[in-house]
């Protein structure tokens, strides 16, 4: 690998149309008792520890060797080492740098954009939590090495493609984030709770017998399940249920008592309640809806 990669670009007003765009990238390797940030980055971008910085762009910077500091108003001084991942926000003062015993390896991307700007400012990313640990991994590392390859060659809608390849960057970060050290395992359990659900969902499953099967405790299983889908596993077997009933009630002559016996609900009152909460219809309004498309 080159120690120094830098790609600062031009966006043209047909890439920022697209709502998520890049501005740069790169990846620089730091010695040891060497003076941060070089002097070649373009006015624009470059900062002393003193006075820091403020930019207008979002930027996640990856730190693969090495150890130092970052600061920001809104986090306060943190400590970052190897693995340790940074994100930068606009109009959010910052400044960060590698110790001068150890330098460090960094590799960043920046970027704009409508998307961009609802993906990182709706929660999942929070100013006041800038870093993101155990982020040296290889599918991040992978996509970090696309965008560079990507931004070598220039091909034909390259902007496009790596805003695709990016936004895949957050949702691996967003993963790391939010599941921790045992994210194959909340994976692996997940899945088979799924698994599960489907195929009962002509019944009334018992949930908390399921989190045993799986070997966990029903809370533990709560929280993990609500960690992943965002609803709990009560809550997202009901969804199940509802969805086949749309598909029963356009694809098939059944009434809604019959709809609501075969997927085991307690009482045709307690499906048409459920299924007006979820879509905003009776089952009757849903199905004549549908039939007169």
């Amino acid at each position: 690998m080159k120690n120094t990669y830098r790609k600062y670009l031009i966006t043209l007003e047909n890439d920022k149309k697209w709502g998520f765009y890049i501005n740069n990238l790169g990846r620089t390797v730091i010695e040891k008792n060497s003076n941060y940030p070089p002097k070649d980055h373009p006015d624009n971008y470059f900062f002393t520890w003193n006075r820091g910085r403020v930019l207008d762009e979002f930027h996640v910077v990856l730190i693969t060797k090495g150890e130092g500091f970052f600061e920001s108003k809104e986090s306060g001084p943190l400590k970052v080492s190897d693995g340790d991942l940074f994100l930068l926000f606009p109009g959010v003062w910052h400044k960060y740098k590698p110790l001068k015993k150890t330098g460090w390896t960094e590799r960043w991307v920046g970027f704009s954009g409508d998307i961009a700007n609802q993906l990182l400012s709706n929660g999942f990313f929070t100013p006041n939590e800038p870093v993101i640990s155990k982020c040296n991994k290889p599918q991040v590392l992978n996509y970090f090495n696309s965008l560079f390859k990507l931004f070598d060659k220039e091909p034909f809608g390259f902007q496009k493609l790596a805003s695709g390849i990016c936004m895949q960057l957050m949702a691996e970060l967003h993963n790391i984030k939010h599941g921790g050290n045992n994210i194959e395992d909340l994976n692996s359990m997940v899945s088979k709770a799924k698994g599960l659900m489907y195929e009962n969902i002509n019944k009334n499953i018992d949930l908390k017998k399921m989190a045993a099967e799986l070997g966990v405790s029903y809370s533990k299983f709560r929280l993990d399940f609500k960690k992943q889908t965002g609803v709990s596993p009560l809550q997202y077997y009901l969804l199940l249920k509802v969805e086949k009933s749309k598909e029963l009630l356009l694809s098939s002559e059944k009434n809604q008592k019959e709809i609501a016996y075969e997927l085991g609900f307690e009482s045709d009152y307690y499906f048409n309640r459920l299924f007006k909460s979820k879509t905003g219809l009776s089952p009757g309004k849903y199905r004549n809806l549908g039939n007169n498309k």
